[in-house]
């Protein structure tokens, strides 16, 4: 189940906005009456109430801003009690002060806003011999390995208890501890009203994520990156797992570059399937591998990695996806064998493509912001690379950009000069937000062939959907999914 926030300041929309998220599906509702500017009136906020309610007064020190006095936050929480609310939330430093009456279930809460303590366990074991009929227990992530931990509470709970951790990492957590026996996470309003960091909203929660579909038997796959929050590859897998009926969840994971195999191994404990792997990762994915393909070597990095057989199956789908994408912008019969190609980057997705290239017989050229790494590039591939400042003096048939300039929000940079645009070339730009980049604009002004980052990024994912799944990946859906991520994200 979901309990969604509803921190207000007008006791009017706490009540208009209560019926609203009824009438979308929620069956649990948070009360923060600590939000609100008067006093709160009990009778407003609970007569007639259109779902069973958590009551909660959040002091300052534990995340709130109630602005009385502590006296009147108990006597406050005492009342809800007496007018028989379905919930109420009480710290445990004042369980013993606020008693058990009527049919009130007891939520006994432990926050801490800025870490996840050493002795966590400790303190939840206290809580445990509270009088309590849920334990809540709510810290800071500041590593993946916290999730971990508050999730094994939830698993070996002797009381119904809700754990998980707040923050860009704690994500795995908010959206797995039903799996692991919760009765409830939390999720906020809308998007914009996040009342806890990391807090997802209830149509996340309930649309993208499906939580109240997770159960111990679905199968878990996660993107790998840092940062991560940007990604759209959450809502493309998810919407297409769904489509598919396949009984599976797909989650963003932040994981910092010095802990990314001590992650993977923690997350062993969850059983993870699978992962997407993004910036800057993908060299560290192909080290993690057990068994890769011969071209993935070559490479020398991988986006996906997949559990078989209790090893890590390492590919690479950039790899195909670019090479089918740039085939797109070619004429029939028309082939790379023998053009001059420049290409822009020299990270994990341009590697893929510059070995895609040299194999087809292009004449490649690699120019990178820093000249190093299209050096070393250029060696170990046997073809030329310039510096970034010369990239315009090259005479080439086809450019390729993999460098991040030009995505959203820096929509109106471009990493090549319009004049340095010729008629005829052929431009492709691995950039899918925006799908129109100024790049691309600016060739087609100069009656250049063009083809989308877009294109690329949906062969890539349907790929890595059908390793992942063993089914059919529905393309069109999937395409038409990341263009409607792309428009929201924009607006």
């Amino acid at each position: 189940m979901i309990c969604v926030s509803l921190a207000r300041t007008r006791h009017k929309m706490v009540t208009l906005e209560h019926q609203a998220l009824a009438d979308r599906g929620a069956e649990l509702v948070e009360l923060r009456v600590d939000w609100l500017q008067r006093e709160p009136e009990l009778k407003k906020l609970l007569e007639g109430r259109p779902t069973p309610v958590v009551f909660t007064c959040r002091r300052p020190a534990d995340g709130g801003r109630w602005a009385g006095t502590e006296e009147q936050r108990q006597t406050l929480l005492r009342s809800a009690i007496v007018a028989g609310v379905e919930y109420v939330d009480i710290e445990r430093d004042i369980a013993t002060k606020i008693r058990r009456y009527g049919k009130t279930k007891r939520i006994i809460s432990h926050h801490d806003f800025n870490q996840t303590p050493d002795d966590i366990e400790a303190i939840y074991a206290e809580m445990v011999e509270m009088d309590a009929d849920i334990i809540k227990v709510v810290t800071m992530a500041n590593s993946p390995h916290d999730c971990i931990r508050l999730l094994k509470l939830c698993k070996d709970a002797r009381k119904p208890t809700v754990a998980f951790c707040m923050g860009e990492f704690g994500l795995l957590s908010r959206l797995l501890c039903g799996r692991y026996g919760a009765p409830f996470t939390y999720a906020t309003f809308s998007k914009e009203r996040e009342i806890a960091p990391g807090q997802l909203s209830f149509d996340e929660m309930k649309h993208l994520y499906h939580y109240d579909r997770i159960t111990p038997k679905t199968q878990v796959f996660g993107v790998l990156g840092d940062p991560i929050g940007h990604s759209l590859s959450p809502l493309l897998h998810n919407t297409a797992m769904r489509a598919a009926n396949y009984d599976g969840v797909y989650l963003p994971l932040r994981v910092p570059p010095d802990q990314f195999s001590k992650t993977l191994d923690e997350f062993e404990w969850v059983g993870i399937r699978g992962y997407s792997v993004t910036i800057p990762h993908k060299e560290a994915a192909l080290a993690k591998a057990d068994q890769c393909e011969e071209i993935v070597r070559q490479i020398g990095a991988a986006n996906t990695l997949l559990k078989q057989a209790g090893q890590w199956w390492a590919d690479n789908t950039d790899y195909t996806a670019a090479m089918e994408s740039l085939a797109t912008g070619l004429r029939e019969q028309e082939i790379l064998d023998g053009k001059k190609v420049l290409l822009l980057g020299a990270g994990g997705a341009a590697r893929a493509i510059a070995l895609g290239i040299v194999r087809a017989g292009g004449g490649l050229v690699i120019a990178s912001r820093t000249t190093d790494r299209a050096k070393k590039l250029a060696t170990e591939l046997g073809c030329r690379y310039v510096t970034w400042e010369n990239r315009g003096s090259e005479l080439i048939d086809v450019l390729i950009n993999c460098t991040p300039v030009g995505m959203h929000p820096n929509v109106d940079e471009s990493p090549f000069q319009a004049h340095w645009l010729r008629e005829e070339m052929l431009v492709f730009d691995t950039i899918y937000n925006p799908e129109q980049t100024l790049l691309l604009k600016q060739a087609r002004e100069r009656n250049c062939r063009t083809v989308s980052g877009q294109e690329m990024f949906v062969r890539q994912a349907a790929a890595q959907f059908q390793a992942f799944t063993d089914m059919v990946p529905p393309m069109e859906l999937m395409r038409d999914t990341l263009r409607r991520g792309i428009s929201a994200v924009r607006r």
